[in-house]
């Protein structure tokens, strides 16, 4: 995404060049240690887990370009598609809004079906919310004539790519900036901690995704719904705004604490570093 070289040349000139006072960078990574934590602790669990043939959409994200690997080489090669796609630079929005309809919204199939306005209205109404809070199944907002969203989406794609959000709000996601500061082992093992916990209170987390510190930069969101243990490693399955077919697992290596991906038709694979998103003031 354009904003990944403007967020690496913030960071090699508020830490490699020292171009501000050293307080202003004290502050900055106190915030980043400070408030801007999960409120786990004090929410109870969900009554049903993040279903992924339910509560996902049932359109893409699509890439601006398209990734091909070199089985030479092994290195990336990137290409523009033609024809150009339609519904690009999505994924922050894609994740969200997911997220949101799983947490306030309920599916009434028995209901009649509404007119566009209708839908339009209740789907503001939805993604207007907050991710931070949740509300009592009572407050949930009726989607009437439909089982889930994946179904709604699926009959309505055009209302809903137009009341979900533009682009922009893929590039200006408050919690953008902590992606030009350094990732350690140390947050990385919290990070696994926080997402287990939240997984096991059916409470999908979404998180940014970025290579850091290479220049390759992987700017892109999903959202971590389930979790499983095994010797040495934390299994995450995870909804990738990018594929409708089938979920991913983020996978973390408790001895070497680092989160790794598989290949992708946008990534070639390997370890990345990642933080929760949209669930405090700050991110």
């Amino acid at each position: 995404m354009k904003f990944a070289p403007v967020a690496w040349h913030l960071r090699w000139c508020l830490v490699e060049r020292a171009k501000v006072k050293p307080i202003v960078v004290l502050g900055l990574l106190t915030l980043m240690a400070s408030g801007c934590v999960s409120s786990l602790q004090f929410q109870t669990r969900q009554s049903r887990p993040f279903d992924f043939s339910r509560d996902t959409f049932s359109f893409s994200n699509q890439t601006v370009y398209a990734y091909d690997h070199d089985p030479a080489t092994g290195r990336l090669v990137v290409r523009h598609k033609d024809p150009p796609p339609d519904y690009t630079r999505h994924c922050f929005v894609v994740c969200r809004s997911a997220a949101q309809f799983f947490q306030y919204a309920r599916f009434v199939p028995a209901l009649p079906l509404a007119d566009d306005a209708t839908y339009g209205r209740l789907v503001r109404q939805v993604v207007s919310r907050s991710l931070s809070s949740w509300p009592m199944d009572s407050e949930r907002i009726v989607i009437p004539g439909y089982p889930s969203l994946r179904e709604f989406s699926r009959a309505n794609e055009r209302l809903l790519k137009a009341e979900c959000g533009s682009a922009l709000h893929s590039y200006v996601q408050r919690g953008h900036w902590r992606s030009m500061f350094w990732f350690s082992r140390e947050q990385q093992a919290g990070m696994a901690k926080q997402l287990k916990d939240a997984c096991g209170l059916n409470r999908p987390a979404i998180v940014h995704i970025v290579c850091y510190p290479r220049r390759s930069f992987i700017h892109h969101a999903i959202l971590v719904y389930a979790v499983v243990e095994a010797e040495g490693t934390i299994r995450f399955t995870a909804y990738d705004p990018n594929n409708v077919e089938e979920p991913i697992v983020l996978t973390f290596d408790c001895r070497r604490r680092t989160f790794s991906l598989p290949p992708t038709d946008k990534f070639q694979g390997g370890n990345i570093a990642i933080y929760q998103i949209y669930h405090s003031w700050c991110y």
